[in-house]
């Protein structure tokens, strides 16, 4: 143990009580040797901290702060080094108001465009969304401030994310939904990693041994603290035995006895609470440390908005530019329509809402940029099914005397939102109907689109362009304008697929699961490992993005054409800028397993690099390959397996490019040759060729390794601690509580968060309320409710 001197002078009670949360925002400190209490803030993409004189339950309560673009935005940049620069404008928000830990990023994967959180995730590939989010935790680490790496692990929806079991083989968890994590971890060690709501195979995460213990502690090697979600405790002398930390929020003194009487009564050897404790310390010490060299730092509010509006600029994504509608041009008269390019959507809603230092929008930055364009409201935001006639009108009238209409559209607040899942991939009808009848009296539509997920876009063949500007933060309308304009040229690529429809998703069939359960029966082929694999048709594929100049890549080389696992590969090639304009290239690596007793993927993403050239510019862009580029997960030797044989290297713009297309081809020797690889082929053969959306039985349960658990919760067994309303608003009383608790977060929120606020109310487990009432809510009032 690193602190063993002062961990030798804390009682047990002492110990004990570093292992929960001081309040809502702290954890606890001890005076008498000299730790101080430390401060945690919401994030991700800015710091959301609540005084003492706000309250909790009032989300939207929060001192000023930068409003960066979020995850789903800053994935499309491609660009870690860029993502390590916010970080450190983060960290040196934090250091400003003495916020210790910020709670972020958010790294699950995007297993289906539903999720209602997918605008705080990276990416629905591993690899791209590992390596975006080291950036980001080194950059805020860098500034001596820690992160919050979460949520760990499987947390793929908001649907029953209290309670509800995630149900995984081990290779898709490994392959899929860890990966991010593992990469996070080695690459920037997180001072801490939070653990999700949900259970993951019958074990909620906040006490699973294999998730914390196994895989993050012993695998990766993670040296700093688990702490939960907030509410997710259950049995914390199981979380404490299990690899967790610390509780959050406090429970006020309930559960610090537990853990006390647990030691004195042999059940939690205190040894384990010792090791415990000096992960807390050491995490303590780190932040005091940096709070003593940073009294009285301010940061320049001026210098991170335009930081800002950077990240926007190099993270939007040019899905569509027919007969170079873009750039923009001083000569032409231009129809601003839709209430967004006033009153833009910038970030999601929940616990990382932001309220901006500054806020611009999209017409005022046009306007400024020396364009000719009026505007037209055209719609109510806040009637997302029919369209006000007069604002209609108005809009046309404007578009029918203009040269061209650029068309602001998207989701609304409404339509996604933590603790709220999509039920479909539909904008607001009136948003879709709006640039239909703009359409019908100018043919030159320019469309930009806000939201943080794939949307369906019934109009796009009547768009001659389309830029996606995601949720761009508190600078999206002047990054906008300058793609726009062309004062910057897009470089952004999609971080995740645009199906055609929501049937097309690999998991459309077993999303958001069963009252108790969601089965992963898709396996690994999540987003483009699915529509690649079954060469299903997308609207937009993975890694998609268009410039204003164009790009020629040759002359690819391998520094071998036979390998061994154990060796190191590099792959180069040229790319060169053969148009008038400089830009940026995001250059994608993929890797095709050609022959594989086991089934996979038919390509999977493992090497990516932006490359900024000149106009007629050209470079060597060198990308180095080691043994995970070539293995799948051997749950027979349970560990990373590269089976002998030929894999081909592409080399594209995207995941579907043809034009760019690179290939070359490499042999590789296993050094594991004793090594059995599984055959699925007769016991699961669905799984060859990504026949996965309607799954039998026998196939999961082939690949599981298991018997499949029960869908549902057993009418049979007692409610208990871990119950929640939702489970008993079938009984006479239950429903009647059930009920009661609806209208009181009826009374707690607001038209924009009402829904979010009653699923965390009647989804979350007894034992979450207590945690996260404050006292209100106890122990006593639990067990009189079940």
């Amino acid at each position: 143990m690193k602190h063993q001197d002062l961990i030798s002078q804390m009682t047990l009670e002492e110990k004990a009580s570093f292992c929960s949360g001081a309040d809502y925002w702290h954890f606890k400190g001890l005076d008498r040797l000299g730790l101080e209490s430390i401060m945690v803030s919401d994030g991700p993409h800015g710091l959301r901290k609540q005084g003492a004189e706000d309250s909790v339950a009032n989300i939207n309560a929060s001192r000023p702060a930068t409003a960066f673009p979020t995850a789903v935005t800053t994935a499309c940049s491609w660009d870690p080094d860029l993502i390590y620069e916010m970080g450190q404008a983060l960290g040196e928000e934090c250091l400003q108001e003495e916020v210790s830990i910020l709670l972020g990023p958010g790294c699950n994967m995007k297993r289906s465009p539903l999720c209602g959180r997918n605008f705080e995730y990276f990416s629905e590939d591993p690899f791209l969304a590992g390596n975006i989010a080291a950036g980001y935790i080194n950059g805020v680490q860098s500034k001596g401030v820690g992160v919050s790496f979460k949520h760990f692990a499987v947390n793929s929806q908001e649907t029953r994310r209290m309670i509800i079991d995630a149900v995984a083989d081990e290779r898709t968890l490994r392959e899929i939904f860890l990966p991010a994590f593992e990469i996070g971890v080695k690459k920037a060690q997180p001072w801490t990693v939070m653990s999700a709501y949900n259970r993951l195979n019958g074990d909620f995460c906040s006490e699973n041994d294999w998730l914390l213990n196994k895989v993050l502690k012993k695998d990766w090697g993670h040296e700093g603290i688990v702490i939960t979600d907030w509410g997710a405790e259950g049995d914390i002398v199981e979380g404490i035995r299990n690899g967790q930390e610390v509780e959050m929020p406090s429970s006020h003194g309930i559960n610090e006895a537990k853990l006390v009487k647990a030691v004195q009564e042999g059940r939690l050897d205190e040894s384990i609470l010792d090791e415990r404790v000096d992960r807390i310390v050491d995490i303590i010490l780190k932040a005091q440390e940096t709070r003593k060299k940073n009294q009285g730092y301010k940061y320049s509010i001026e210098g991170h908005n335009e930081l800002a509006r950077k990240i926007a600029t190099q993270s939007m994504v040019l899905l569509k530019n027919e007969n170079n509608m873009l750039p923009l041009s001083k000569d032409k008269k231009y129809a601003v329509v839709g209430e967004m390019a006033m009153a833009p959507r910038y970030q999601g809603a929940g616990s990382s809402a932001v309220n901006p230092t500054v806020q611009d929008n999209a017409f005022d930055a046009l306007k400024e940029a020396g364009m000719n364009v009026e505007y037209a409201k055209g719609y109510e935001k806040s009637n997302c099914n029919t369209l006000d006639e007069k604002l209609l009108n108005e809009a046309k009238d404007l578009a029918k005397n203009s040269d061209a209409v650029i068309v602001f559209i998207g989701l609304t607040e409404k339509y996604e939102s933590e603790g709220v899942d999509r039920k479909h991939l539909d904008l607001p009808t009136s948003h879709n109907e709006f640039v239909e009848e703009i359409a019908k009296v100018n043919e030159n539509v320019i469309v930009v689109l806000a939201g943080g997920a794939p949307v369906l876009m019934p109009w796009l063949p009547k768009a001659k362009a389309l830029l996606n500007s995601y949720l761009g933060g508190q600078a999206s309308g002047h990054a906008v304008s300058d793609l726009l304009t062309g004062a910057v040229n897009p470089s952004g690529k999609l971080a995740e697929t645009y199906p055609l429809s929501l049937e097309d998703t690999p998991c459309y069939n077993y999303y958001p699961g069963n009252p108790a359960t969601v089965e992963h029966r898709e396996s690994v082929y999540v987003g483009y490992r699915y529509y690649d694999t079954a060469d299903k048709k997308v609207l937009f594929p993975f890694g998609y993005g268009l410039s204003y100049t164009t790009f020629e890549y040759s002359d690819i080389k391998l520094s071998d054409t036979k390998i061994k696992d154990t060796d190191k590969l590099t792959v180069s090639f040229k790319v060169k800028n053969t148009g008038k304009v400089d830009g940026a290239e995001v250059c994608e690596l993929y890797v095709t397993d050609n022959e594989s007793t086991i089934y996979r993927p038919s390509q999977e993403l493992k090497g990516f690099k932006k490359v900024f050239l000149k106009a007629g510019e050209e470079k060597t862009v060198e990308i180095e390959l080691e043994k995970r580029a070539f293995a799948y997960y051997n749950v027979n030797i349970s560990d990373w397996h590269v089976e002998s044989g030929e894999f081909t290297i592409i080399v594209a713009s995207s995941s579907r490019d043809a034009a760019n297309k690179l290939t070359a081809t490499v042999e590789v020797e296993t050094t594991q040759d004793k090594a059995i690889v599984p055959d699925y082929s007769t016991t699961a053969p669905s799984y060859y060729g990504a026949n996965i959306q309607n799954l039998p039985d026998e196939q999961f349960k082939a690949v599981l390794g298991r018997d499949i658990p029960p869908i549902k919760r057993d009418p049979n067994l007692p409610f208990d601690i871990n119950s929640n309303f939702e489970d008993a608003k079938d009984s006479k009383w239950g429903k009647k509580i059930y009920k009661f608790m609806v209208w009181v977060a009826g009374l707690i929120g607001n038209d924009d968060n009402v829904e979010m606020i009653t699923n965390a109310i009647v989804q979350m487990s007894m034992r979450g309320l207590v945690n996260m009432s404050q006292g209100i809510f106890s122990e006593k009032s639990a067990s009189g409710m079940i």
